[in-house]
């Protein structure tokens, strides 16, 4: 009997019940929406995160920052003149740690047997800076100016200057950065956010073999493929791989072992980033505590640390879904189920005629209550098909499109960028801008979300309608006739 009467009454009043299903819908499709485009940020800001440290990276450990004022120094060159007047080539090249000061190579150890840590591995961040060229009749004497860039792609980088005492020149200088990776934990560090896509990459036996994998933009740019050779600082590298950024932005230019970048740079055993991956991400902050303690005069920084530093229209966009896209959801669907309970009562109102003979035949208060609801809530489930329609339609359309967001990443902290920070190679100090297309996933948590709601917005107005049948009386329908 309740299905058929169900079943008959949802038939009579099919414009009531759509009226009712139809705000129920907007306000699901609006979570939907919402809720998919959050995620979508989410997956954006990783993408994001991913083009500084490297897949898998929890957080890095660098060397706490310098003292304001200090410098390391700067970077010179001196070429002999050549007696004839037409001169001769020269070149030479300055391989100096980029960006962060180094730490001993034990303390990627020291750091991998702190509690919490599955693994950790250390890199070296390098940039080279080559000045070529005929110098005739004096001496050239090259420096590093203070501020602007230099001619390569990894960051921020010097400003070669150089002068000639007592004579001409005409020379060129290229800055490029190189980055040592510890080719024996291939999972862990930047280069981990490339694809090798021409080529291969490292094997773990290459530990101080003179190879090196490429950037794509770079060998382009250099007109290198796999198994040209590159010279660093008079050492020939065999390109055996190119590599293309995920992002679209390289860390670094060229990837050497780290035992090679160790000895260009005369820093045997150093390392300027650990790069370290937790047991589990709920302990990521007792782990960088863990090792904020233990290990000393070290900067710890994890990926939230860094989700602060993102701006451009993805934190903006980020920032709207979060807030503004959170409360007017919330709004809409209070609005949506205050309306949903006000129309089922009032529908109830209009049928005191039909509730009261029912009581007169013999139907307690208790049975027709729970018609009324049974009916509320089938009205709220067909909301919620539609809202869930109209939510996968919204998020499809999110994706289609994909938008494009910026994100610009540095330029703060006081001047220091991401010194200390999970910038590996190429980072220090810099600002750089990633275009990301956004999207809106739609999980089955949200479609179980949306299925709640309909099932709630049904036994509130349920509620409503119910109540308000509940107060009727087999006099009312005597009455109502009258």
């Amino acid at each position: 009997m309740f299905f058929t009467y169900l079943r008959r009454e949802l038939r009579r009043r099919r414009k009531a019940a759509l009226v009712v299903a139809s705000g129920l819908a907007l306000g699901i499709a609006l979570v939907i929406v919402v809720t998919s485009v959050s995620a979508g940020m989410g997956r954006a800001q990783d993408k994001v995160l991913q083009s500084l440290y490297g897949l898998g990276t929890d957080m890095t450990v660098t060397k706490a920052a310098a003292p304001a004022g200090s410098s390391s120094e700067r970077p010179r060159f001196r070429f002999e003149a050549q007696d004839d007047d037409a001169g001769g080539e020269q070149s030479s090249d300055r391989v100096m740690v980029q960006g962060f000061q180094t730490l001993a190579g034990s303390t990627v150890g020291e750091v991998d047997a702190q509690s919490g840590v599955a693994d950790a591995v250390g890199g070296l961040s390098l940039q080279v800076v080559k000045v070529s060229g005929a110098f005739t009749r004096g001496r050239f004497e090259q420096g590093e100016s203070g501020g602007g860039q230099g001619g390569g792609r990894g960051g921020a980088q010097p400003s070669p200057q150089g002068r000639v005492e007592g004579g001409g020149a005409d020379f060129d200088v290229n800055s490029y950065s190189v980055y040592g990776t510890d080719v024996t934990e291939p999972a862990l560090g930047p280069l981990t956010s490339s694809k090798i896509t021409s080529g291969r990459a490292f094997t773990t036996g290459e530990t101080n073999a003179k190879v090196a994998v490429a950037d794509a933009a770079y060998a382009k740019e250099k007109k290198l493929k796999a198994g040209s050779t590159v010279t660093v600082k008079s050492t020939k590298f065999k390109v055996v791989g190119i590599a293309t950024a995920d992002s679209g932005d390289a860390a670094a230019d060229l990837y050497i072992p780290l035992k090679r970048a160790q000895t260009l740079a005369d820093v045997k055993d150093k390392v300027t980033t650990i790069y370290v991956k937790a047991t589990d991400s709920q302990r990521i902050d007792s782990v960088k505590s863990e090792i904020g303690k233990n290990i000393p005069g070290t900067t710890v920084t994890t990926s939230a640390d860094l989700a602060d530093t993102v701006s451009g229209s993805l934190s903006t966009a980020s920032s709207l879904a979060a807030r503004v896209g959170t409360w007017l959801s919330v709004v809409v669907l209070v609005a949506a189920f205050l309306v949903a309970g006000l129309l089922t009562s009032s529908a109830v109102s209009r049928r005191v005629r039909e509730f009261g003979t029912l009581k007169a035949l013999g139907w307690t208060s208790g049975r027709v209550t729970r018609q009324v609801v049974g009916e509320a809530v089938v009205n709220g489930l067909v909301g919620g098909a539609l809202g869930i329609a109209l939510g996968l339609a919204g998020a499809y359309a999110v994706t289609a499109v994909s938008p494009t967001l910026q994100a610009q990443l540095g330029g703060g902290g006081g001047g220091e960028g991401f010194r200390g920070g999970f910038g590996g190679p190429g980072r220090a100090a810099a600002t750089k801008t990633l275009d990301v297309a956004l999207t809106a996933p739609v999980a089955l948590t949200t479609i179980a979300l949306a299925v709640g709601l309909a099932v709630a917005g049904g036994l509130i107005a349920g509620a409503f309608g119910g109540w308000r049948a509940s107060r009727l009386r087999p006099a009312d329908a005597l009455r109502r006739v009258e």
